[in-house]
């Protein structure tokens, strides 16, 4: 039996990059991310080594928690850092909260509309996903 070119070609996995999850949330994020759309995903936790990632690879969409959990900072400020240097400020991004107001300051700072944590299994956000992962 023989493989066509289209079988033998290796597939490509949409890359995300899941910055200032606590332990539960991101596995909770990486199963949907890995089972919906066979995204591979890397983990970040400050602004240090989501700089160091981003300088190492190409991703497709970086999600960023409202508050970082290793330090509770602002996740807005990477935001912010992505959104005004030029190698990545065309990067999709979007922050992972469950108050619209501070969806609303993320989409104001550059963002594309994010969703909260308590909204991983709605069908919106597996379409708001797909955008930058189908």
């Amino acid at each position: 039996m023989t493989e066509s070119a289209a079988d033998s070609k290796p597939r490509v996995a949409k890359r995300v990059l899941d910055v200032g999850q606590c332990v539960p949330d991101h596995g909770a994020i990486r199963r949907l991310l890995e089972g919906q759309f066979g995204a591979e995903v890397v983990r970040a936790h400050l602004p240090g080594d989501t700089w160091e990632a981003l300088r190492a690879g190409t991703f497709d969409l970086v999600l960023i928690n409202r508050l970082l959990d290793a330090d509770h900072s602002e996740g807005l400020a990477i935001l912010s850092a992505i959104k005004a240097d030029p190698a990545t400020r065309g990067l999709p991004v979007m922050v992972v909260s469950n108050y619209p107001e501070h969806q609303q300051a993320a989409v104001a700072a550059g963002a594309e509309e994010g969703f909260g944590k308590a909204e991983l299994n709605l069908p919106a956000t597996h379409a708001k996903l797909a955008r930058f992962l189908s």
